[in-house]
């Protein structure tokens, strides 16, 4: 489980985005269209543009995700689980009660930067012909013969959803970090 682990995360990382959304994209129906056949559907099916492109932006942040909370993990201390133990807390309570607050604490800003990064990585998704934000910003700049007005709009957008995420992750980062000098 843990060489899985370990080229899930590298291979993901590893390779650039849009590329796992066209594997997503355009890979899905050689493995979609015999599974399908079998089934006495006929033609070529493969995944929506929508569902291959979350798909594909869930499995590359979820390597990036699995690393933060990976390193949160190994950022708690010993000590503060042993002292947990000496005090003769069952696992599952530790658990709860020590383990998940400071991997929380430590993982939160890392898990911040992440889904900014998501964010940004669903403008990519017009590739497959899904209409998002940008992909709208490109149709109406190209109607108009206004792209700055578009894309500035676009931009505000991004900016603001960037803005209240961001306040959201200082608030649990802040709530996560009580107590803590």
């Amino acid at each position: 489980m843990r060489w899985l682990a370990a080229a899930y995360t590298t291979v993901l990382r590893g390779i650039p985005d849009l590329l796992v959304i066209y594997l997503f994209y355009f890979g899905s129906g050689l493995l979609l269209t015999p599974i399908a056949n079998m089934f006495g559907v006929e033609g070529f099916v493969s995944f929506p543009g929508f569902v291959a492109g979350m798909g594909a932006i869930g499995v590359v942040s979820g390597a990036y995700h699995a690393e933060v909370i990976r390193g949160a993990f190994y950022s708690v201390k010993a000590g503060e689980l042993e002292a947990a133990t000496a005090m003769g807390m069952p696992r599952l309570l530790k658990f709860r009660r020590i383990t998940l607050p400071l991997v929380t604490r430590h993982a939160l800003p890392g898990l911040g930067n992440v889904w900014q990064m998501v964010l940004k990585e669903s403008a990519l998704i017009s590739v497959t012909g899904l209409v998002e934000i940008m992909r709208q910003a490109q149709i109406g700049s190209s109607f108009t013969r206004q792209p700055f007005t578009f894309y500035f709009a676009a931009g505000v957008l991004f900016l603001a959803i960037t803005i209240l995420s961001g306040l959201i992750f200082n608030r649990l980062e802040h709530r996560y970090s009580r107590g803590r000098a």
